[in-house]
């Protein structure tokens, strides 16, 4: 900032030494307009050009000022912001009530200080700084679309395109570099970074040199696309030196701002030179609807402008500034104002010995100027015209230009409404809005090398090193991954699998293996991922599960096998004995499923003792009904009748119970006789955190970790082993109890130990896979490359030549018992019938003991005691009904077709015994 505070220093004495000088006062039928441009660059000579038509174009039209008449001074700062100081102090003290301009946001920060002061709007289309903020510079306004929304537009064409990394070139002035600083934010918005910026001396002072020196260290880096954002003449030198330096051909991506379509716009022709070197460029520019205003004004462009320069957007923005300043004026005047200065009080106590501050004016009507402008709604040659809230241009957008051989072609548009698209702004307005993914669209873009392939925007720094990949040394499972063959190179199936993918990659890879680990002792897999962080490896290639906390520091790739933690523990092999069909049930199943028999026979006996004869007897008779009755429903072959509605219901639900244990226990006993079964105490990792038994796991592996944060179990049960024969002795022996390792290498093991048997289910789920630094590209391409393993059946091919060892074809006999919880829905459901048929029984009992009791009993027993009456109750129930005629004909009806049956069967038995 030292700088700004010496030119604000130099401003102030100048300015005071112009007072010092008299300048004269104007006339009050002139109302005094300063622009300041630099002339000799493209944006100044048309908004001059510009500008010029428009101070015609007011005053020919005697209704906006009221007869007044516009004097717009312009003047040339010619590439020096000194100069450019000196032309706005020249209008200050001269009644201007508005200056066009300054042409840089550099002038833009300074002159803002002393329109703040002095009252007097700064309008620029072309000072695009995005700190240029009205919380600041409230005399400050930007009449074209600033860098802010200009950048969101660069961040979101990356990411359209799916690249990651980014680098800038820009001038070191204030518009480009705070410019390349919101282009930063916008882009790790959307998960994308800028991996270099490349600083170059303000325009026009870069020299080649400046410039070559900044291409050859971005060519030897990683990325390839490339926002460079300057201005005309450092643009045209750097796609020049890139030229040269073969970084426009393919695979490069450039990206330039506004600049390069202003070029393109307003320059009659380039030499061939230049037209080569931004062959496959994209670049921006500010998007103007098409209007009869708009096309009257380019008709005429040629005649006001001699031939001399192409018309672009920041001409139109120029003229436009005019015709805003020229509105605001007319409703000012309107309004009974009048143009007058003051002096400013803050500084009319200051006086030294040369330089005089009270001589300083203030606009009086500033404020109320300034407020015109911004409510201003009109129709301009940009179109509808119009500030927000944020003194902004109502949505802004762009034209999104590929260069090509014959000039440019438009690709597609960016809108602050909609984001991009082929469809004009314009119309994308009238609807709803939409930034979905699936939304945004662009047409066909051709790219350096001239080729329509998007290209992949990054490559492998060109410096000589190749990929350093670390592996995991192991110990034991070394067919995994690091098993070393007789030329000493390291093979395995991890490795086959990362060989297979590279050659699907469309460009070479050079890498190298190097071994991680001691060889005495399988390596900790934290400390390999944690290598990538530190840059000793550039990647990591083995048997690595992909958990969270390692996700938190690389990126991994698509998993190329499912793994996840299994309980392996010993069993012993269940033998079959007269007793095996039992095995079905648990004991408690068999408990439950008798007594609901018996109950079940008991509820309905009671339901029906009262109407059916089946259901009468002696107590002998009656109990042996009730077991036969119960048991036989097993079997469907019940042959006693239900009579009574609710005996009717209590049945069909029980013959429902019985149908599901039926079909349920045949199921069971058919696997259990045909598929040898295993028997341990270990039924999985619930039985095994509940005991204080020591668990065993892989020296290196995650389960250690996941074992005592994930499921709180206490370091001192964990027992390190370190190989297959050590697991096997250390369940042999009761060292462990039981041994937690991803399923891979348990199957492997398995394979050759058949007294144990993996325990319940997968408690976790995850997958092995790469790992590289995070936001890789080779991550994602790797990812790719495996996919289409998996798909053209190579995954599978690799995996039987190494994993094709089977386990032991055992099932567990608790995986195969049913449960008392499997049925504990149907038993209920069958308790609640019976209780409800039970109580609804008894109630319609008790309604008909009390209407027939009166009669039954006479007046002596009314005093009778409580047992007597229960008694009296229980006799009651127990005698039998009288039926009505119609169930009487019923069960009649139902006696002599069993009885028709039974002579029927007889019959025929006797016919086939007869000679």
């Amino acid at each position: 900032m030292n700088h700004r505070f010496w030119m604000n220093l130099l401003c102030v004495a100048l300015l005071t030494l112009i007072l010092l000088h008299g300048a004269s006062r104007g006339h009050d039928d002139v109302v005094k307009i300063g622009a300041i441009f630099t002339l000799k660059t493209i944006n100044g000579r048309v908004s001059k050009i510009a500008i010029q038509a428009a101070e015609k174009d007011v005053n020919s039209d005697p209704r906006i000022l009221g007869g007044r008449k516009l004097s717009i001074t312009i003047h040339d700062s010619n590439f020096s912001g000194f100069l450019g100081f000196i032309g706005a102090l020249k209008f200050l003290v001269t009644d201007t009530v508005a200056i066009i301009g300054p042409q840089s946001s550099v002038m833009a920060h300074v002159l803002s200080h002393l329109a703040n002061e002095l009252h007097v709007p700064l309008l620029s289309s072309t000072a695009l700084d995005p700190t240029l903020t009205p919380l600041q510079y409230p005399y400050f306004l930007q009449t074209a679309p600033s860098d802010h929304f200009h950048m969101n537009a660069v961040a979101d064409l990356i990411s359209y395109f799916g690249w990651r990394e980014v680098i800038a070139v820009f001038s070191d002035d204030d518009q480009s570099r705070n410019g390349i600083t919101v282009l930063g934010d916008k882009l790790a918005e959307r998960r994308c970074k800028l991996s270099y910026k490349a600083a170059l001396p303000p325009d026009p002072t870069a020299t080649p040199s400046h410039v070559t020196g900044q291409l050859v260290k971005i060519k030897s880096m990683e990325s390839r696309v490339i926002v460079l954002n300057t201005f005309a003449q450092t643009g045209l030198l750097v796609f020049e030196v890139a030229q040269k330096l073969g970084m426009m051909s393919k695979g490069y991506v450039w990206i330039a701002t506004a600049w390069l379509s202003t070029v393109l716009d307003s320059t009659t022709s380039l030499p061939s030179n230049t037209c080569n070197s931004i062959q496959g460029v994209i670049t921006f520019r500010p998007h103007t609807p098409h209007s009869r205003k708009k096309q009257a004004f380019i008709s005429r462009w040629k005649h006001i402008s001699n031939g001399s320069i192409g018309l672009n957007p920041y001409g139109l923005y120029a003229y436009d500034s005019v015709w805003m300043i020229a509105e605001a004026l007319k409703l000012f005047f309107d309004r009974n104002g009048t143009i007058s200065f003051s002096n400013n009080t803050n500084l009319s106590g200051t006086r030294e010995e040369t330089l005089d501050f009270g001589a300083l004016s203030v606009f009086d009507g500033g404020k109320e100027l300034l407020d015109n402008i911004l409510r201003i709604n009109m129709t301009g040659l940009t179109g509808p015209i119009q500030f927000g809230s944020d003194r902004s241009p109502l949505n802004p957008s762009y034209d999104i230009l590929n260069v090509i051989a014959t000039g440019y072609r438009r690709v597609g548009y960016w809108s602050n409404y909609s984001g991009l698209s082929v469809i004009t702004p314009e119309k994308l307005h009238a609807e709803p809005a939409n930034r979905s993914i699936s939304s945004q669209h662009l047409n066909r873009v051709i790219w350096p090398g001239n080729t329509t392939e998007k290209p992949r925007g990054w490559v492998f720094p060109n410096n000589g090193r190749q990929l350093r990949i670390g592996i995991p040394n192991r110990v034991s499972y070394q067919d995994m991954v690091s098993q070393i063959n007789g030329t000493n190179a390291v093979q395995g199936y991890c490795i086959d699998i990362f060989l297979a993918a590279i050659k699907l990659l469309p460009y070479a890879v050079q890498y190298k293996f190097i071994l991680f680990g001691d060889g005495h002792n399988n390596p900790s897999y934290y400390n390999l991922v944690n290598m990538i962080t530190s840059d000793v490896f550039d990647a990591a290639v083995g048997d690595i599960a992909i958990v969270t906390d390692r996700t938190k520091i690389v990126d991994f790739t698509q998993p190329y096998i499912e793994s996840g933690l299994v309980v392996v523990a010993p069993v012993k092999k269940l033998k079959s004995n007269a007793w095996a069909f039992l095995r079905p049930f648990t004991p408690q199943m068999w408990g439950v499923t008798a007594f609901f028999f018996l109950f079940v026979g008991a509820v309905v006996w009671i339901l029906e003792h009262r109407t059916n004869d089946e259901f009468r007897g002696s107590p002998r008779e009656q109990i042996v009904t009730v077991l036969w009755f119960s048991f036989s429903t097993m079997f469907f072959a019940h042959r006693e009748n239900t009579v009574s509605p609710l005996g009717r219901v209590v049945l069909i639900i029980w013959l429902f119970v019985v149908l599901i244990i039926n079909s349920s226990y045949t199921a069971s006993l058919t696997s259990i006789l045909t598929v040898q079964q295993l028997s341990s105490p270990i039924t999985g990792i619930d039985s095994l955190i509940s005991s204080s038994d020591r668990i065993g796991f892989q020296v290196g592996s995650f389960a250690a970790n996941y074992l005592t944060e994930q499921l709180n179990i206490p370091k001192h049960r964990l027992v390190p082993l370190g190989s297959p024969e050590e697991y096997a002795v250390a369940l042999e022996s009761g060292t462990v109890a039981a041994v937690v390792d991803e399923r891979p290498y348990v199957e492997l093991f398995l394979s050759n130990h058949c007294q144990f048997s993996i325990r319940g289910q997968e408690f976790t789920k995850s997958g092995w896979g790469f790992a590289f630094p995070r936001d890789s590209p080779l991550a994602i391409d790797m990812s790719t490359a495996i996919l289409t393993l998996s798909e053209n059946g190579e995954l599978q091919r690799i995996h039987e030549k190494w994993l094709s060892e089977k386990a032991c074809g055992f099932h567990s006999t608790e995986d195969e018992q049913l449960k008392l919880n499997s049925f504990r829905g149907l038993f209920l459901i069958c308790g609640i019938t019976c209780f409800l048929a039970l109580l609804i029984y008894f109630l319609s009992m008790v309604r008909q003991f009390n209407k027939k009791s009166p009669q039954k009993v006479g007046p002596s027993n009314r005093c009778s005691s409580r047992s007597a009456r229960i008694q009296t109750f229980l006799h009651f129930v127990d005698e039998k009904e009288d039926v009505s005629p119609k169930l009487k004909r019923k069960l009649d009806y139902i006696s002599s077709n069993r009885l028709r049956s039974i002579s029927k069967r007889v019959q025929e038995d006797i016919s086939q015994e007869a000679p």
